[in-house]
């Protein structure tokens, strides 16, 4: 791509770029602490630049040229000159080399705990950004083509160049998540601690939001070092500040975004940015807001996936939140769910309800005049939005992609999906067509039929979630059923996962997490979570109204034809009826 398109803005940025949330995601994990956090981003960096000291010293062994055989450019000279031990001086190539090894090497130093193998001391000055290795790459990368070797050029050395360009020295970005609630609570402690309100949580939302935009347009903290606050709230400092003593360690990219998980307000977004305020990663109180990682809500349940654009449009409306998105070059983040979501209504009318969120996310966005990236939640299996990636992209609404998404891979697919180099490649280039096929083309083909196609989804996915609730939520005796026919107790039992089974200590449905839901049929070979309420939903919405059974059923098969959405779904479920059988 980039060579059939050189000039192309786009491409000058890393078109892949890996996350993670291990060691961020705290959302009803006690575990991850500010020590965690530290731990994650370290370990991270230490990797990054303990291949890159390697790769480096290899090529010191494979560049070993003569500048009496060959004349190199005089940037590569300068760069050369700086090396301050007893090498060949006939070698430029190797003499640079050692000069990049040395310096990365101080880098090293200066911003890891454990030291990596590979390094090389020569008093040189550590490089203080990304970039700068990189140029000093791109110097011996321009020298060595200017005389024939540009074979050499791109082996070894144009992949270290384009493993510094995508991993930078924080090598994959940490979010943070962490639940709504928590926030409410640890920002109502904040501000009664600092006497702005003694009673944060009894506000109803317009007050709420009128306080939070109030102390976010000041640069005062609201707590000193001192402050005689909960084990949790001081907990969740400290982890916001141990995210911050990543950014300025080892770049913005190291801690990108923080999710909140629940997130069902403007209130709860402004929440997250008072923490991220506390620790110095906001400031809106002057003409140039500053805000390196994005604050990105997370809609889970139908009934948010439903009211996600209203809330991202009301967020959008306060100026101090439009210029924190403005200074993040007008990108806003949105992370849908399709695990919650699935156990709340069912696998069709939760899938359903992403792609009408989606699509009242785009022209929120289009209406805002900001970039939007959605962040699709899915997970391995089906009822958690598992399923071929290729496909799943495919389906996305128009203008949900736009050149850019973010998905989780989870960790029972990672294996299956990125052991094998080979297979690695192909997942990740099949991620990269569908971007773009989703990007420039029309791919969900319906025309001016969409309206018609969307009513009838909405009618069946209503009846698809009615058939759920019938059973999951309001059959009597159904939560005993469950916990006697499936291993879910057990599951809780197991030393496996980082999270309690519930959100809180009850055997209610709705305070289960979706994983141990999903794994729990998944164990009794019910597959509940991937089909139920699909079948009942297409029985009904057949045989109701005054048109045949034929003419309903025509009407299907041309959406399964043209509308690469329900051509995605419809298969997925279909795959776990023999399996329940």
């Amino acid at each position: 791509m980039r060579d059939r398109w050189p000039d192309a803005e786009l491409l000058s940025e890393p078109i892949l770029k890996p996350g993670s949330w291990i060691g961020g995601d705290r959302d009803g994990n006690p575990n991850v602490t500010a020590e965690v956090v530290r731990l994650a981003t370290g370990s991270a960096a230490y990797t990054a630049l303990s291949h890159y000291l390697a790769e480096l010293d290899q090529l010191e062994q494979e560049l070993s040229m003569s500048s009496r055989l060959l004349t190199v450019t005089t940037e590569l000279t300068a760069l050369a000159g700086g090396c301050r031990d007893n090498a060949r001086d006939d070698e430029p190539y190797r003499r640079a080399l050692r000069v990049i090894r040395a310096r990365l090497s101080a880098t090293g130093a200066e911003i890891l705990d454990q030291q990596p193998q590979h390094q090389l001391d020569l008093g040189l000055p550590p490089y203080a950004t990304p970039g700068e290795l990189r140029a000093d790459l791109d110097v011996i990368d321009a020298s060595l083509r200017t005389h024939g070797s540009a074979l050499l050029a791109d082996d070894r050395l144009a992949l270290l160049r384009e493993a510094v360009h995508v991993f930078g020295f924080h090598l994959c970005g940490l979010d943070l998540r962490q639940n709504s609630d928590v926030h409410e609570e640890v920002v109502g402690e904040l501000l009664a601690w600092a006497g702005v309100h003694p009673d944060y949580g009894s506000l109803p939302e317009d007050e709420r939001v009128a306080l939070l935009v109030g102390e976010l347009s000041t640069r005062r903290p609201l707590i000193g070092g001192r402050a005689q606050i909960s084990d949790q709230a001081r907990g969740e400092l400290d982890i916001v500040a141990a995210a911050a003593r990543a950014v300025r360690t080892y770049g913005a990219e190291a801690v990108p975004n923080y999710v909140i998980s629940m997130c069902r307000s403007v209130s709860d977004m402004l929440e997250a940015a008072i923490l991220l305020k506390e620790a110095g990663l906001l400031d809106a109180s002057g003409p140039q807001p500053y805000c390196p990682v994005g604050i990105s809500p997370l809609f889970e349940t139908i009934d948010d996936l439903r009211n996600g654009a209203t809330i991202l449009q009301a967020t959008l409306d306060l100026p101090l939140y439009r210029g924190l998105v403005k200074a993040r070059g007008d990108m806003q983040e949105v992370m849908l769910g399709y695990s919650d979501s699935n156990k709340d209504g069912g696998y069709l009318a939760a899938n359903w309800a992403v792609y009408r969120a989606e699509l009242a996310l785009v022209e929120t966005a289009r209406k805002s005049g900001i970039r939007l990236r959605l962040f699709h939640g899915r997970g391995g299996t089906v009822g958690r939005g598992g399923g071929p990636s290729y496909q799943a992209i495919l389906a996305q609404p128009p203008g949900a992609v736009s050149g850019s998404l973010r998905l989780t891979e989870q960790g029972e697919v990672i294996a299956a999906k990125y052991a094998e180099p080979q297979m690695a490649r192909r997942n990740l280039e099949s991620l990269l067509a569908a971007t773009l096929e989703s990007t420039l083309l029309d791919v969900e083909g319906l025309g001016d039929t969409a309206a018609p196609a969307y009513a009838v989804l909405e009618e069946v996915a209503a009846l698809s979630q009615r058939a759920y609730a019938e059973l999951v939520h309001e059959t009597p005796g159904f939560v005993e059923y469950f916990m006697a026919s499936t291993p879910v107790s057990e599951i809780g039992s197991l030393n496996i996962g980082s999270r309690p089974t519930s959100r809180k200590p009850t055997s209610s449905i709705a305070d289960l997490r979706a994983i141990p839901w999903v794994l729990a049929w998944s164990q009794s070979r019910v597959m509940l979570p991937g089909w139920y309420g699909a079948g009942t939903a297409f029985e009904r919405w057949i045989a109701a109204g005054p048109e045949g059974e034929a003419d309903k059923l025509d009407v299907l098969h041309d959406l399964y034809q043209r509308w690469p959405f329900f051509a995605a779904c419809c298969p997925t479920w279909r795959r776990c009826w023999p399996k329940a059988i």
